[in-house]
C-alpha cells in the first residue's frame, strides 16, 4: 500500500506565552496557548487543531460514504466539541463530541434514511483520525439525520 507524507513547519521564537507560527502547503496560522490555559489566545492551538482534524476527517468520510451509496443530501453541517480536563497540573484531552446534522434530499426514501443513519455511525468508526486517537480520546456521536421537509 502506498504511503503519504504530510508536512508542517512550526516556529516558536519565545517562551510559554509567546506566539508562534504553523505553515503547511495550504494552512498558514499563528499558534499560541489558549486563554483558558492562561495563554495569549492568538491564532489556533493544539487542542483546536486536534478537534479540527477529527471534525474534518469525520465530515469528509461521511460525505464520501453517502456519495458511494448514491444517497443525495440537501446539507451536511456539524458542530464538534473538544473537552479538555485540567487536574493536578496535568492537561488531558478527554473527549470529542461530534453533532452532525445530515439533511437528505426530498426524493430520498425511508431505506435511504436508514442507510444514511448507519453511515453516520460507520463514518466515525472509519475515520483515520478517530482510529489514530482511539484508546486515548473518547469520541462520541450525537447525530441528527432526516429527509428534507420531514421532521424539520
Amino acid at each position: 500500500m502506498p504511503t503519504h507524507s504530510f508536512f508542517v513547519k512550526t516556529d516558536w521564537p519565545g517562551l510559554r506565552n509567546d506566539i508562534g507560527t504553523l505553515n503547511s502547503t495550504t494552512l498558514h496560522t499563528k499558534i499560541s496557548i489558549p486563554p483558558e490555559m492562561e495563554g495569549p489566545g492568538i491564532g489556533t492551538n493544539p487542542d483546536e487543531m486536534l478537534l479540527g482534524a477529527a471534525s474534518t476527517c469525520y465530515i469528509i468520510t461521511l460525505a464520501a460514504m453517502l456519495e458511494r451509496s448514491r444517497i443525495p443530501k440537501a446539507s451536511l453541517t456539524m458542530d464538534s466539541e473538544g473537552i479538555v480536563e485540567y487536574e493536578k497540573g496535568i492537561i488531558t484531552y478527554k473527549k470529542i463530541i461530534h453533532r452532525p446534522i445530515l439533511v437528505l434530499a426530498k426524493e430520498c426514501t425511508e431505506k435511504n434514511l436508514n442507510t444514511a443513519k448507519k453511515l453516520a455511525v460507520k463514518a466515525e468508526q472509519s475515520c483515520m483520525i478517530t482510529r489514530a486517537i482511539k484508546g486515548n480520546v473518547l469520541v462520541e456521536l450525537d447525530e441528527t439525520v432526516y429527509i428534507q421537509g420531514k421532521n424539520e
